[in-house]
C-alpha cells in the first residue's frame, strides 16, 4: 500500500516539475524567437540600407519621397522622454518606498500601497490624453514657447506612471532587509533616516536596482503616451519643449497596415526593433554589473 501511495505521489511530482520545466524551456523559445525574427527581417534591412548610415544619420524619413534612414532622431527622443520620466519616477519612488517602510503606521501603508499600485492599471491611452489636453496647456503657462506636442509633457506623465513600479519593487527590498541590520544600525546610534539610506539602501541594492531597471525599461517601452502627446515627428533634439518621435511610437505608426508587407518601409520597423531590443538589454546589463559591484563592496 505504501509502495502505491509513493509511487502516485513520485508520478505526481514528476509531472509538476516537467510541466514546470517546459514552461521555462517555452519561456526561452518564445525569447529566442523574437530574437531571430528581429534579426533576420533587420538583416534584409540592412542588405538595402548601409548600417553605417543607418546608425549615424540624423534624418529619419522613411515615408517620404526622398527617404532617409538615420535612426539618430528616433533613439534621441526614446532617451529624451526616457529621461524626463526618470528624472520623476526614480527620486519619487524611492522616496515613497523609504517613507511607506520606515516611517509609516502599519495601517497606513496597507492601505495607501495597494491605492499606489492601482496607477499601473490606468490605461496608458487615458494617460496619454491626459499629457496632451490636460498637463500641455498647464506647462505652457509655465513655458510660453512649449509646443502642443513635446517631449516634456509624455516624458512627466511616464514618470507618474512607472512611480508605483519603481516605488513597490523598492519597498519590497527595503522590507526584506532583516532586522537585525537596522537594530544594529540604531544600536551605533543612527538615526532612521540615516539607516535608511546607509544602511538599508546599500543592503537591498539588488533589489532596488531591480525596479530602477524595470522602471527605465518600462519608459523606453511605453508606446500610447509619446504616440498621443509627443508628436511623432522624428527630430534630432535634445530640446523637451519640442516634438519629437520615439522608437515606440514609430513602430505603432507603420504597423497600422497602409504599407505593403516586405518593402523597404516595412523593414524599417524591424530595424528599430533591434536597436530598442538593444538598448533594453544594455540597460539589464548595466543593472546586473551595478548589482555585482555593490554586493562586492559590501
Amino acid at each position: 500500500m505504501k509502495k502505491k501511495i509513493f509511487s502516485k505521489r513520485y508520478i505526481i511530482e514528476t509531472m509538476i516539475e516537467g510541466s514546470l520545466m517546459l514552461s521555462a524551456v517555452f519561456s526561452i523559445f518564445i525569447t529566442l524567437g523574437i530574437i531571430f525574427v528581429l534579426c533576420y527581417e533587420s538583416l534584409e534591412f540592412f542588405k538595402e540600407i548601409p548600417i553605417k548610415d543607418f546608425l549615424t544619420g540624423t534624418v529619419w524619413t522613411p515615408l517620404f519621397a526622398n527617404p532617409q534612414f538615420g535612426i539618430l532622431p528616433l533613439v534621441a527622443g526614446t532617451l529624451l522622454t526616457t529621461a524626463v520620466a526618470v528624472s520623476v519616477a526614480l527620486p519619487i519612488g524611492l522616496i515613497t518606498a523609504i517613507y511607506l517602510s520606515e516611517y509609516a503606521p502599519h495601517k497606513f501603508r496597507e492601505t495607501v500601497k495597494p491605492i499606489l499600485e492601482l496607477l499601473e492599471a490606468v490605461p496608458t491611452v487615458v494617460y496619454g490624453y491626459f499629457a496632451l489636453l490636460f498637463l500641455t496647456p498647464l506647462l505652457q503657462k509655465v513655458f510660453e514657447n512649449l509646443s502642443g506636442f513635446n517631449a516634456l509633457s509624455p516624458g512627466l506623465i511616464m514618470g507618474i506612471m512607472i512611480v508605483p513600479y519603481v516605488g513597490s519593487v523598492s519597498e519590497d527590498a527595503l522590507k526584506a532587509v532583516p532586522m537585525h541590520i537596522r537594530e544594529g544600525s540604531y544600536a551605533m546610534g543612527a538615526t532612521k533616516l540615516q539607516t535608511a539610506f546607509k544602511v538599508l539602501i546599500p543592503s537591498a541594492f539588488s533589489g532596488i536596482a531591480a525596479a530602477f531597471i524595470m522602471g527605465i525599461s518600462r519608459a523606453i517601452g511605453e508606446t500610447m503616451i509619446v504616440a498621443i502627446a509627443a508628436g511623432m515627428m522624428p527630430n534630432f533634439t535634445a530640446n523637451p519643449m519640442e516634438p519629437i518621435q520615439t522608437l515606440t511610437s514609430y513602430i505603432v505608426q507603420v504597423s497600422l497596415g497602409d504599407l505593403p508587407h516586405g518593402t523597404i518601409e516595412y523593414k524599417t520597423i524591424f530595424a528599430a526593433g533591434i536597436v530598442l531590443f538593444i538598448m533594453t538589454l544594455s540597460f539589464n546589463i548595466i543593472g546586473f554589473w551595478l548589482k555585482k559591484r555593490i554586493r562586492e563592496a559590501y
